[in-house]
């Protein structure tokens, strides 16, 4: 068997956002939150959103911040620890 290459992850928020996109109520889908970003005039597919919850797919400022407003949060509620990241 061969060892899969382990990818560094690309973005900090991926996490972050699956969970707070998942503790919504009602619950946020993927697609829905694509259409929740359209309105603030950013344009992700569902496949692209799979890709930024994995951590496969860096995520611009503009995107975090339509993200953070679809979700109705701070955008720095979608970094690690409110933003605070360790040099460790």
């Amino acid at each position: 068997m061969r060892n899969a290459a382990i990818k560094p992850a690309r973005n900090l928020i991926g996490p972050r956002l699956r969970e707070l996109r998942r503790l919504a109520r009602p619950r946020i889908t993927q697609e829905d939150l694509c259409g929740r970003i359209a309105r603030y005039g950013v344009a992700l597919t569902r496949t692209q959103m799979v890709k930024i919850e994995k951590g496969g797919r860096p995520v611009t400022d503009v995107e975090m911040v339509a993200l953070a407003a679809a979700l109705k949060v701070a955008p720095s509620d979608l970094l690690p620890n409110k933003g605070r990241i360790s040099s460790k």
